[in-house]
């Protein structure tokens, strides 16, 4: 059992059954440590330690969706909060994915996917990475002009609180905002209120 803890342990805390099973371990014994709360079911074939340290910064939540969905991006309301751009903590994490990928199976944590299109989904796409691991998440911008493009299915007032956060930020790129704007076909809902919270 000593092993094969040791092995989760130099594999970042993360470990699939087949990776497992290549290193010679008996699916008995991952049962037990799995019945005996050793380790934790993400997603069938994969596994974590259950003790696994908390990441700087990075939810724990983030780490598992990523590890479970490879071309999952943290977006939306999860990538809201984690900028600082609301205060709302949603109950699930909110993942893009290609929407020509298959529908994902995933365990735990709740997650809640979306399917972007190819043009929405390939730009604004930052890796954040502390000592222990890392997540792709949309960048503050981008973030909030998805957050306008789903306004009617996940609320206005979200995503203007997020606009009127980020516009009070030092850092805030009128720019970049204008231009992801364009690329995510929110300009002539944006522009208005854009204005409107610059002059006052």
């Amino acid at each position: 059992m000593k092993e094969i803890i040791q092995f989760f342990k130099t594999h970042s805390g993360y470990a699939r059954m087949k990776d497992l099973k290549q290193a010679g371990f008996h699916t008995r014994n991952i049962r037990t440590l799995l019945d005996n709360g050793f380790i934790e079911k993400i997603k069938p074939g994969l596994y974590r330690l259950t003790d696994i340290p908390q990441t700087d910064g990075i939810p724990l939540s983030f780490i598992d969706v990523c590890k479970s969905i490879p071309k999952g991006i943290i977006c939306l309301i999860s990538a809201l909060e984690y900028h600082g751009l609301s205060m709302i903590n949603p109950s699930e994490v909110y993942v893009a994915i290609p929407n020509s990928e298959k529908p994902q199976t995933i365990e735990y944590p709740p997650v809640r996917i979306f399917y972007f299109r190819e043009r929405f989904y390939d730009f604004g796409i930052e890796t954040r990475k502390d000592s222990y691991e890392f997540i792709k998440i949309y960048n503050p911008e981008k973030t909030i002009c998805d957050m306008f493009r789903y306004r009617n299915k996940l609320g206005e007032d979200l995503a203007l609180e997020g606009l009127k956060n980020y516009l009070k930020r030092k850092d805030a790129d009128i720019a970049k905002l204008h231009e992801y704007a364009i690329k995510c076909k929110v300009k002539t809902v944006m522009l208005p209120y854009i204005k409107a919270m610059v002059i006052v």
